[in-house]
């Protein structure tokens, strides 16, 4: 899942990934491995230590979240930079987990918009990469300019990716965030707003420094965005802008009905 401390092998295996390789790393086998640590948790309830369970999930999530930060800070490989925007969202999933009730909803929700979300930042990274043959910001500026398609969408993707409003990242997010101040958690959701706006400001210094600017005179040659590689993209970030502002009845039971088992779990070893 790479959670910090267990998540050393993201910026490596996602900074060396093709675009499409990353996009499945972070929209897929994330999941899979969030979906086994979420029945190791329904078996912590069954022993008796799902307090213990949630405890170690709120940790781990803020974690990963600080982690996160420290290291998108001034980030020259925008690759590596995505790897840790993974590791801070999966520590936001966790949080969501660990505060439970309405967070565990919230957390569901999160997992879909992430996948949809990262998808778009992958896939135009890869585009990046190819027009520019690099992937750290010494050598790529101007992106906006060279691939205007992949670029626009990079700098979309990161406003979703950051949870601004109306994508589905601020939908969910928030709710983890009521959930935690109606939990009684204050300092826990004080700090998770702390760190939610320190890689803000790390990531969007990464990416106005990809975007914005003059191409160097080495990425001067004519280059075209094959539409099959932007098509991809940009059907994702419809699906992150409709999940901000519309969450269809089917996926608002079946996110329900999950969250419910999950919580129906914990209710039946409490006394």
């Amino acid at each position: 899942m790479g959670l910090a401390p267990m998540h050393t092998w993201k910026p490596d295996a996602y900074g060396e990934a093709p675009g499409l390789v990353g996009a499945l790393l972070a929209g897929g086998l994330t999941t899979c491995a969030f979906c086994a640590l979420l029945r190791f948790v329904q078996i912590c309830y069954a022993a008796g230590d799902g307090e213990l369970a949630r405890q170690l999930l709120l940790v781990l999530g803020l974690v990963s979240m600080a982690v996160a930060a420290v290291f998108m800070a001034r980030q020259r490989d925008y690759k590596r930079m995505l790897a840790y925007s993974s590791v801070e969202h999966m520590g936001i999933i966790a949080f969501g987990i660990g505060i439970g009730g309405l967070g565990t909803f919230g957390a569901l929700l999160h997992l879909i918009n992430n996948g949809f979300a990262k998808g778009v930042m992958f896939l135009t990274a890869g585009n990046i990469h190819r027009a520019f043959g690099s992937k750290t910001t010494d050598e790529v500026s101007g992106a906006i300019r060279r691939v205007p398609a992949s670029g626009g969408l990079f700098l979309a993707g990161f406003f979703a990716v950051t949870a601004s409003p109306p994508f589905g990242l601020f939908l969910s997010e928030l709710t983890i965030l009521r959930a935690a101040f109606a939990s009684g958690h204050y300092w826990q959701a004080g700090l998770f707003i702390a760190l939610l706006a320190i890689v803000f400001m790390g990531m969007g210094s990464t990416v106005v420094r990809v975007d914005q600017g003059s191409p160097p005179p080495a990425a001067a040659g004519a280059y075209r965005e094959p539409v099959l590689t932007v098509v991809p993209a940009l059907g994702f970030l419809v699906l992150v802008l409709v999940l901000g502002v519309y969450v269809p009845d089917w996926l608002h039971r079946a996110l329900t009905d999950a969250a419910e088992f999950v919580e129906t779990s914990a209710l039946e070893v409490r006394p």
